[in-house]
């Protein structure tokens, strides 16, 4: 509770005391470790506010080449890059998580923000730490047994069917393999990692949840995923999900569960499973903007993007209600194509009414690379899922 006293001399001081501190996240300037299409989107969210974003990424022409104020080169895994980078700025995030936290854990100790904190990017970064952490907060998730090598998984054959996951450097669908049964056992990784007990679930869904650093907290509207058969990742996405009211405020009871019970501050997108008897399962986190949440940009109040951004820097978070159903269509590259993009359908999709079209300034496609994402905006999730499916067939991401 902030009390202003209008009167005398030590009223005035305090008042503009309260409108420097109130208006401090202006004047500060935020680096970002990564500087692919999610720092890119989150500049775009930036620029309304005139702040100054500094980037780096080990990617000469990385998508937030052009449009940072100040753009480096340098890996994200190396502590003299990371620690030197971060001097510079007076509030360092993320957006990916394969970044030397130790770096991160010294500027934070030597007075920066940083957001997430060091200590839960590393939590994050170990999927096998990830998931005794919930079993340890009391967060429903699968049953899971954690293996070393490729002879401990053949140990547990009678777990099957299950998912091998890698324990770290697993992302978009890699480090993933589902074993159904003692056939599958050769496929196995040969590396740390985890059995998680294959879940019988009836629809993938998400949260985005964000926490600032004055303990506000916001969530936005569960959405439902849909993955692509052979590359793991999300092809579809529906907004709202097609949920029961009750499964509805269980995610969002989980999601706010889950920040609060790491203290984070920033943007948290918690992956669930909700199964056939109507439980809901946490998958996986991620503390970053995420993919789960590109449609917000169009279909909601504030976007992903943007309550990162008030959420590290402390803002009052904005209000995340969807303006209305809305589908989102992740732009991959054509099997097949490697080298100068080429998007194929681009004119007749954006002639449609409720279209929008993001492409991530990649000048290079590949199969399966993430080259953009499509929003769309209509009256019912019904009638989205026949225009998403017409937007997926028309555009292709294709060569020259």
């Amino acid at each position: 509770m902030a009390f202003v006293f209008r009167r005398g001399i030590f009223g005035v001081i305090l008042t503009q005391y309260l409108f420097i501190v109130k208006k401090s996240y202006q004047h500060k300037t935020l680096g970002i470790l990564g500087g692919g299409q999610l720092g890119r989107m989150v500049i775009q969210s930036a620029i309304n506010y005139n702040l100054d974003i500094h980037i780096l990424d080990p990617d000469p022409s990385a998508p937030c080449k052009d449009i940072a104020q100040k753009f480096s080169v340098g890996s994200l895994r190396d502590f003299d890059t990371v620690y030197k980078f971060g001097q510079a700025c007076d509030v360092i995030t993320i957006e990916i998580e394969n970044v030397n936290t130790d770096a991160l854990q010294r500027l934070a100790d030597e007075g920066k923000e940083v957001f997430p904190q060091p200590a839960i990017i590393k939590l994050i970064q170990d999927k096998r730490l990830q998931k005794q952490f919930y079993k340890e907060k009391g967060i429903p998730t699968a049953d899971f047994v954690l293996t070393e090598n490729k002879e401990e998984v053949r140990l547990h054959a009678d777990f099957l069917p299950a998912v091998n996951k890698l324990g770290r450097e697993g992302y978009d669908g890699r480090g993933v393999q589902i074993l159904r049964n003692e056939s599958d056992l050769d496929l196995a990784f040969d590396a740390p990692g985890l059995l998680e007990k294959l879940v019988d679930f009836e629809q993938e869904i998400a949260v985005i949840v964000a926490k600032n650093q004055s303990g506000e907290i916001r969530t936005f509207p569960a959405v439902e995923c849909a993955f692509h058969p052979t590359a793991n990742l999300v092809e579809f996405l529906f907004s709202p999900a097609t949920i029961t009211a009750s499964i509805e405020k269980r995610a969002q009871e989980i999601a706010v569960e889950v920040i609060n019970a790491m203290g984070m501050v920033g943007i948290l997108a918690v992956e669930m499973f909700v199964t056939k008897d109507g439980q809901v399962l946490v998958n996986e986190i991620a503390p970053r903007p995420h993919n789960s949440g590109h449609h917000t940009i169009e279909a909601n109040f504030t976007s992903q993007f943007e309550q990162h951004l008030r959420s590290v820097l402390n803002m009052p978070l904005g209000n995340t209600e969807g303006r209305c159903p809305a589908a989102m269509v992740n732009l991959l590259g054509e099997e097949g194509y490697t080298g100068d993009a080429y998007v194929e359908g681009l004119d007749e999709a954006i002639a449609q009414k409720g279209v929008y079209v993001h492409l991530y300034g990649k000048k290079t496609t590949k199969p399966f690379r993430k080259m953009g994402h499509v929003t769309i905006l209509d009256e019912s999730i019904e009638i989205l899922k026949r225009r998403a499916l017409a937007i997926k067939n028309l555009i292709k991401i294709k060569t020259l």
